[in-house]
């Protein structure tokens, strides 16, 4: 049977009871009198729970058990030791001795280890971490750490009998203590660093799969898909932390600013509506214009068509000069490439920026067959897809170490054939563009 405990309307009222010395949510302590009235009316022929009942106790608070346990108790007690059994020998209720006056030499002792100990703490807690903005974070000490520190003050001042006292003071159990320092704690932990060593050389490999850096999600699709290992994403996040494995992380740029539309006699309505994913391969294309720094402050541009629903570069084109050739051009290659097949209803999707608003443009995109649609005015999460992967390209290729523009157009064909056919994505299901496009199709 469950053990019952009491909640804080029925502690109040026992509490009342004169017969009740104390009382808390797990247990109860009855007066001496008491007991020696139970055991004088039980000798009589009266049942406990009578008993309890006639001396103010509610039989459904303390519950059967706790009377049947609590009579059956005294009545041992009595005919051991007589009344003398039926005593609360223990100070304040409590059970536990009080705690000795220390001697004028231990609290000194004590004191000089506590000084050397936050000395040492202080040491610790100096370390910060600069995120490249001018914060400062500070370290967090684990108990770990903890551990290592209070060994090492020990010895390093010979501090004898401390542990205890060290650990109390630093938040720490004692007994953690000395399962760490103990010869199977230090086994097992040098068995797990020879399992994160093997872990670790696993993720370098696909952490440098390609020579495109990527993150724990990429690193584990990688694994699987080129190594056919398989990692939680949770390990894979603790080894890359425990190792300093970093990868490049996007920042939001708060000066970025939005392209403005020059014609908006031309400006078509919103086709798309945010609706990026509709598992249909060629219906939703997105396309969009970024810069790119390379060399010695060169500066490029490069134009792309995205499928929305398998997140595939379908045609791209890189030029020194922002013309609307540059987007132009982008949709003859679009028309070139033999494996685009347009679904019913396809259309191309921007920004209402001047090569998209041009009626040259829409033209082209007419003898394609598209419809057109464009974001709403200075709204980037309209084609926030679009956005999203010149991001992670400007992350993962090495433009800048380009210094011609052959070298640019070389690297950008490298990534997109990368990206295309290697990078697997989380969002699609764990798949490259590539092999989530034949998915859509073989499951339609």
């Amino acid at each position: 049977m469950p053990r019952k405990f009491f909640n804080d309307i029925e502690i109040k009222s026992l509490s009342n009871n004169p017969y009740v010395k104390s009382v808390s949510s797990k247990g109860i302590t009855y007066t001496d009198e008491f007991k020696r009235i139970l055991i004088a009316e039980s000798n009589s022929g009266k049942l406990p729970r009578t008993i309890f009942e006639e001396n103010g106790f509610d039989i459904e608070v303390l519950g059967i058990v706790r009377v049947q346990r609590a009579a059956s108790r005294w009545r041992t007690a009595y005919k051991k030791e007589g009344v003398l059994g039926l005593q609360d020998t223990r100070r304040g209720n409590s059970g536990r001795p009080t705690q000795k006056e220390l001697s004028l030499e231990e609290k000194n002792a004590r004191l000089e280890a506590q000084i050397q100990l936050l000395r040492a703490e202080n040491e610790l807690f100096k370390k910060v971490r600069h995120d490249g903005k001018g914060a400062e974070e500070r370290v967090k000490v684990s108990a770990e750490s903890k551990f290592l520190l209070i060994r090492s003050v020990i010895e390093k001042y010979e501090l004898k009998n401390m542990v205890f006292f060290l650990c109390e003071i630093s938040g720490v159990s004692r007994s953690g203590y000395y399962n760490y320092f103990s010869s199977e704690s230090r086994e097992r932990r040098d068995q797990r660093e020879k399992k994160d060593l093997i872990i670790k050389e696993n993720i370098l490999k696909a952490f440098h799969f390609k020579r495109r850096s990527k993150g724990a999600r990429s690193i584990k699709m990688t694994l699987e898909g080129q190594f056919h290992i398989t990692y939680n994403l949770k390990r894979i996040r603790r080894i890359m932390k425990k190792y300093k494995i970093v990868c490049p992380i996007r920042r939001a740029n708060p000066y970025k600013k939005m392209l403005k539309a020059t014609q908006e006699h031309s400006v078509l309505p919103n086709l798309l509506n945010r609706e990026f994913k509709q598992e249909i391969p060629g219906k939703v294309l997105l396309t969009d214009i970024t810069y790119l720094y390379y060399g010695e402050g060169k500066k490029a541009y490069l134009s792309t068509i995205k499928d929305s629903s398998t997140n595939e570069i379908l045609a791209y084109n890189v030029s020194n000069r922002l013309t609307l050739d540059l987007a132009t051009d982008t949709l003859i290659k679009l028309k070139k490439n033999k494996r685009v097949k347009f679904a019913n209803g396809a259309f191309i999707h921007s920004d209402q920026g001047s090569h998209y608003t041009s009626p040259t443009f829409q033209k082209h995109v007419k003898k394609l067959g598209l419809g057109q649609s464009m974001s709403r005015r200075g709204n980037c999460w309209d084609n926030a897809p679009q956005e999203s992967f010149f991001g992670h390209f400007k992350d993962e290729t090495y433009i800048k170490q380009c210094n011609s523009l052959e070298e640019l157009k070389k690297e950008i064909k490298n990534y997109m054939t990368y990206y295309n056919n290697f990078r697997y994505q989380w969002n699609l299901k764990k798949m490259t563009p590539v092999e989530y496009r034949n998915h859509l199709h073989n499951v339609a």
